[in-house]
């Protein structure tokens, strides 16, 4: 049999986010495999170099992004056996991952979305055609368990498929001595809430002078972050700016302790990075990150929006540096699950299962040249 093509439809690195991240691990994972030939369909293409400027204008670079987009969909979705798609939420969902539904569709291509959003809840209350894209799907797939429970509250049925760390890149060190050398690798927007790091920072740093503090990230809050650091009086918070996905397990080697505060999420990859590396995990208990740091037994975990509790977590692992050990052992060896050595047989026979329940409907595979005939091809 030949390799399965599989056009996954993400953004690129371009856009420095989770789902980036997650698709370009993906897609280098696939490389060389004898049973998948996956390649990247961004949402976000670059326009024809005329009109590169319009990057820099609102709105207008919607407007060019979709009319770039939605041509390559047409064209790369055509020669794919499976479609899938990574998705958001809100306007990003209407943007990406809804063209991208509607083209396969209109091909006749089976479609797996990997919805991926902490923020599923309110999105799917919210959007009416949201929903009806999400049970009109071959496959939903989401990194959580989390996400599964949200799903099932709107009649929605989801598969699990954790997110992928590699081993490799992120070498577990024991941190003996562990030093007070905190990071945290969120982007600066609300829902991450860096804000309350900042202020769980602050009590940190009374009790334990010689700490130090490194951000990693971008987003809209950086000035207020900043400013908020300055009225703190916090000393040695280092913003590093967005790191590239080659270049993140160095921050990770060289800090102790991993810090994080969101109010919403899902399923971080960088909580599996800190995990991988070696880092004790101090988080707040957001959404999907329970499913994963499981509170005193590969992790501490305090309420959300709770600097104080955050704090306290983080001092503990201070003070207590055996049990800190302890937690990061065991947070190393749960990562087992989210090898790709695991991970390549769950996504392997998603794909077949849904080009199989396709081909049972009446949707074949497809001609010797990838394309479909066009008598085969249903509707939207």
């Amino acid at each position: 049999m030949r390799a399965l093509r599989v056009a996954i439809v993400a953004p690129s690195l371009r856009i420095l986010g989770g789902q980036a991240v997650q698709a370009e691990r993906l897609l280098q994972a696939w490389q060389a495999d004898p049973d998948v030939e996956a390649w990247l369909v961004p949402v976000n293409p670059a326009p024809i170099k005329p009109l590169r400027w319009t990057g820099q204008v609102k709105y207008v670079r919607t407007v060019v992004t979709e009319l770039t987009y939605v041509p390559l969909l047409l064209r790369e979705l055509a020669r794919a056996d499976i479609v899938h798609v990574f998705s958001a939420s809100y306007w990003s969902f209407l943007l990406a991952p809804l063209p991208a539904l509607l083209v396969a569709r209109a091909l006749g291509r089976p479609v797996i979305l990997n919805y991926r959003s902490g923020e599923a809840a309110d999105h799917l209350a919210r959007s009416t055609i949201a929903r009806a894209a999400l049970a009109r799907v071959d496959r939903n797939v989401v990194p959580s368990q989390f996400l599964v429970d949200v799903f099932e509250h709107f009649g929605v049925a989801a598969t699990v498929i954790p997110n992928i760390v590699d081993l490799d890149r992120f070498q577990y060190r024991a941190r003996i001595p562990l030093r007070p050398r905190l990071v945290s690798t969120r982007n600066f927007d609300d829902l991450y809430n860096v804000a309350c790091t900042l202020r769980a920072f602050r009590i940190v740093q009374r009790q334990r002078p010689d700490a130090t503090l490194t951000l990693v990230g971008g987003g809209a809050r950086e000035r207020d972050l900043r400013a908020l650091a300055a009225t703190l009086e916090l000393r040695n918070v280092t913003f590093v700016g967005r790191v590239r996905p080659e270049e993140i397990a160095a921050i990770y080697a060289a800090h102790d302790v991993y810090i994080q505060s969101p109010n919403i999420d899902n399923m971080p990859a960088s909580v599996l990075e800190a995990f991988a590396s070696g880092l004790p995990v101090a988080s707040t208990d957001a959404g999907g990150i329970p499913c994963v740091v499981r509170d005193q037994h590969n992790g501490l975990l305090a309420p959300v929006d709770d600097h104080e509790a955050l704090a306290a977590r983080v001092l503990r692992l201070l003070e207590d540096p055996v049990f800190a050990q302890q937690l990061a052992r065991t947070a190393r060896e749960s990562c087992d699950a989210y090898t790709w050595r695991t991970v390549r047989r769950q996504w392997l026979d998603l794909y077949r299962c849904a080009l199989s329940t396709d081909v049972a409907v009446g949707r074949p595979v497809g001609t010797a040249d990838g394309s479909r005939p066009r008598s085969q091809r249903r509707a939207v």
